[in-house]
């Protein structure tokens, strides 16, 4: 049976079980639009392309699936490039479809052409321009295949107008097999052996555990790993959840802003096992000082994060799940008590604390404010974030209970992440409470997507911690720039203060009113000064039946600590600023 390509492409979305498509229409992929009009898939009609992205980006996370955005040529593809990018610094299966001028006049800076191809390669895992309706259905079936397997990542397919509406006999390629492109699987035997033996041997082991782990479904191998042979485990930004915030071998996030006892458990350990993970510079500060004294063994799925910015002693490439898998089954009990106790010890001595103000009208805490929600919530809810202090704030106070349920901007630190991704998030979960804890900066960059979450009828709930600047541009400033709050705050005509002239927030009107962003949308809005206000606030919010915006008011000067100034090595680490 004939089909055109619209059909086509609509077609294999379906059989490839694509729930949600996240875009805006335009000139170049009308055709596309008008064959999904009768379709099963459920179109999220965005207010901008970056929203789609990024919402197609937290139905991938909180789900594993592969998440799939849409938008027209030129701007409409131009502007999916930063969800792209995001994506493919965390390893996140998307699937971006684009229309593109006709094939006659690419080239020739027709109306609302880009070099949509040029723009993602880049930040994509793979990307195609489809010059011919017979090799569609093919490219679209290998577009999902190479997003979902191997290490993650985002695909682009871009699709000329004329391509959309040509007409072919449709056949649905049912296995793909590419000659250039076969992911290792199944760890080479000899160095899990060496792994195993070093494991043995080790008597301050280790596992430093990234975001990988969640993306293999290697959370439950994880775990065995870490009681069978008694190995406390330090998560990343992105591994939160990977292992239960309240099993006894958990330590908690490490890196810049990560624990003290977990940041010196890297330094002091004799045998470092990475798992997931790439070595970050937010992890390793200053690479010549880090874990000097350890052995380090690394498991990726991606050979060309091995030795990438640390050598290793032992590197394994496999799928992790599988990797894993085969180590436990040769692992011993092992027992490392007085290792455990010593970074018990540690963290006794430096714990994630943060002093309460004291004075007539006391500032909210953030810290509080989270520490209330994860109470409320018992760790089970979806978090998402933008990028900020509020960011660190959420990695320190919510430890999640679940893989899968702290979603955030990790490689790439991309402001404006956090709302859309939690209505992507939502729709996948509608029974569960999805929370964007997000900043007054960030939020701003992406709010237009209120409208999406109303007309969808998506409940998130967003937690703004509002200090009135860029928080962490204004924590930096404070530190190592005197104090000269230039382009930092919200408030002020070209962003500039100082502390001199800084007034009380509170006394200052602030552009947008958010409570009244809120009504405008037909969502609950809510302004939070005082402490006494925060457990109602979250309960009400928790049981809104529409969208929800808190206004939490904290001062500009709360800082995140620890952390490690950039360019520093972890002993480095500054606990507070008493």
């Amino acid at each position: 049976m004939e089909k055109t390509g619209a059909e086509i492409i609509v077609e294999c979305l379906e059989r490839e079980g694509v729930e949600f498509i996240f875009g805006i229409p335009g000139g170049c992929n009308l055709p596309f639009f008008d064959k999904l009009y009768d379709s099963k898939i459920r179109l999220i009609l965005t207010r901008h392309e970056q929203g789609a992205s990024h919402m197609a980006d937290g139905y991938a996370r909180s789900t594993g699936k592969v998440g799939v955005c849409t938008a027209t040529s030129g701007p409409g593809a131009t502007n999916l490039v930063t969800g792209l990018a995001t994506a493919h610094m965390d390893s996140i299966p998307l699937v971006a479809i684009t229309g593109q001028v006709r094939t006659d006049v690419i080239g020739s800076d027709a109306f609302q052409e880009a070099d949509a191809i040029g723009c993602t390669r880049p930040v994509t895992k793979h990307n195609y321009l489809v010059k011919d309706v017979k090799d569609l259905a093919h490219v679209i079936r290998e577009a999902f295949y190479i997003a979902s397997t191997g290490r993650p990542g985002p695909v682009h397919i871009d699709v000329p107008v004329d391509i959309q509406r040509a007409k072919i006999e449709f056949s649905y390629p049912e296995k793909i097999s590419i000659r250039s492109y076969s992911p290792t699987i199944k760890g080479h035997p000899l160095q899990i052996k060496k792994a195993l033996e070093l494991i043995k041997a080790a008597e301050r082991p280790l596992l430093y555990v990234g975001g990988g782990t969640i993306l293999s479904g290697a959370t439950k191998e994880l775990r065995t790993l870490a009681e069978k042979a008694n190995i406390p485990v330090a998560t990343t930004l992105m591994a939160n959840g990977a292992m239960p915030f309240d099993h006894p071998l958990y330590l908690g996030p490490l890196g810049m802003h990560g624990k003290y006892s977990t940041n010196t458990a890297m330094q002091k350990c004799d045998l470092m096992i990475s798992c997931g993970a790439r070595f970050d510079d937010r992890v390793t500060g200053k690479l010549s000082s880090f874990s000097p004294h350890s052995k380090k063994i690394h498991f990726d799925i991606d050979p060309a994060n091995i030795g990438k910015s640390v050598a290793v002693d032992v590197p394994v490439v496999g799928d992790l799940k599988t990797v894993l898998k085969e180590l436990n089954d040769q692992m011993p009990e092992k027992n490392h008590k007085p290792w455990i106790e010593q970074i018990k010890e540690w963290d006794k001595k430096h714990p994630f604390s943060y002093k309460e103000d004291q004075g007539k009208d006391p500032f909210i805490k953030p810290q509080y404010v989270i520490q209330e929600l994860h109470r409320l919530t018992k760790g089970e809810a979806i978090i998402t974030t933008g990028v900020g202090q509020h960011q660190m704030w959420a990695m320190q106070w919510y430890p999640c209970k679940y893989p899968r349920h702290f979603l955030t901007s990790g490689g790439l630190g991309t402001m404006g992440y956090g709302f859309p991704s939690s209505i992507g998030a939502k729709l996948a979960f509608p029974e569960k409470p999805v929370i964007c804890i997000d900043g007054d900066g960030s939020f701003q960059m992406t709010m237009s997507e209120m409208a999406t979450a109303i007309h969808e009828n998506v409940k998130v709930i967003v937690i703004i911690l509002n200090n009135y600047y860029l928080g962490m541009v204004r924590q930096w400033q404070e530190l190592f720039y005197k104090e000269r709050f230039s382009a930092s705050c919200l408030t002020a005509q070209g962003g500039r203060r100082t502390k001199e002239n800084e007034p009380d927030p509170r006394s200052l009107k602030y552009i947008p009113d958010f409570v009244k962003f809120a009504e405008a949308y037909g969502a609950l809005g809510l302004r939070l000064t005082h402490k006494e206000e925060v457990e109602g606030a979250l309960k009400q919010a928790l049981d809104s039946k529409v969208p929800v915006i808190l206004d939490v008011i904290i001062h500009p000067e709360e800082k995140v600590f620890p952390m490690v100034p950039a360019g520093a090595g972890l002993d480095d680490i500054i606990v507070d600023m008493a």
